[in-house]
């Protein structure tokens, strides 16, 4: 005899157990994290009416690299919106959870909860500053990465010229010194200063150099790879990937000429066209 096939749905998925922490506790990790360049959410409780185990000013923060500390008083409630910080967190695409927003429950019929009071909790998507490395540290570049660290951007500068890369003239900006060739500049990079999910802006005092640093950067996989030149200058440098064997794909993600076309002449002006279309970029424009 042969037995028909059940098919069962699959269990949910398992939830992180959090880590013991008080509201202060959960927002230092949460800042830590963020600064780390972990994605992630918090909820806060904002308010309670009758019966409930939560209580207004908890919270709970639930990292994408698995980091979960705190609470906002456990059992259902708490299940649901870590399910949401998951969302969140994982930035989920069609999850119908996406950005700030405050849900109310109620802790009866909708959780199965025996309370009956109800808890608003806030939700916030926790976003790390997107990382730009600028490849370069001449008149634009002075311009523009402090210009970009003023925008939200964890911006570092690299430059062979000690002169010229100095943290008087960028405040606010990560310099590295090192010679813009293709090895040195991924050996003053191996720490970790520069993370290819962000930008990299080619601006150096030398052509060659920023050929180098443009392929460079496409093999390393940068989100967003722009270089500062005339259109011919561009045709020459797409020229010259092409013939060291970068494919048509990645050719065509080379932003250059770089800026938002506004007739900018000075470098200050530049600056400003540029950081619009880097901006445009992060919003996905």
């Amino acid at each position: 005899m042969v037995r028909p096939i059940v098919l069962r749905p699959a269990p949910p998925a398992a939830l992180p157990v959090p880590e013991p922490g008080g509201p202060a506790r959960v927002l230092a990790v949460a800042a830590e994290r963020t600064a780390a360049g972990v994605q992630g959410a918090m909820a806060s409780v904002i308010a309670r009416r009758g019966s409930s185990p939560a209580t207004p000013g908890q919270k709970i923060y639930l990292g994408s690299d698995g980091t979960c500390i705190g609470t906002i008083g456990g059992g259902a409630v708490e299940r649901a919106v870590l399910e949401d910080l998951g969302m969140l967190a994982r930035g989920a695409a069609g999850s119908g959870v996406t950005g700030h927003a405050v849900r109310t429950f109620r802790l009866g019929p909708d959780l199965g909860m025996c309370c009956g009071g109800q808890v608003d909790v806030m939700l916030e998507p926790l976003v790390p500053a997107t990382p730009c490395l600028v490849v370069g540290a001449g008149h634009v570049a002075t311009a523009l990465a402090p210009l970009l660290a003023g925008l939200g951007f964890e911006v570092a500068v690299v430059d062979a010229r000690e002169a010229w890369a100095q943290d008087r003239r960028l405040p606010g900006v990560r310099v590295i010194t090192g010679e813009v060739t293709g090895a040195e500049v991924t050996d003053a990079l191996a720490s970790g200063a520069v993370d290819p999910r962000g930008a990299c802006l080619v601006m150096t005092h030398d052509h060659a150099a920023d050929q180098v640093a443009i392929e460079w950067a496409l093999r390393k996989g940068f989100a967003l790879v722009g270089g500062v030149g005339s259109r011919a200058k561009a045709a020459r440098v797409r020229s010259r990937l092409e013939a060291a064997g970068i494919d048509e794909a990645d050719r065509a993600r080379v932003r250059m000429p770089l800026g938002v076309d506004i007739g900018a002449r000075t470098p200050e002006e530049i600056a400003v066209s540029v950081a619009a279309e880097v901006i445009a970029w992060r919003a996905g424009r």
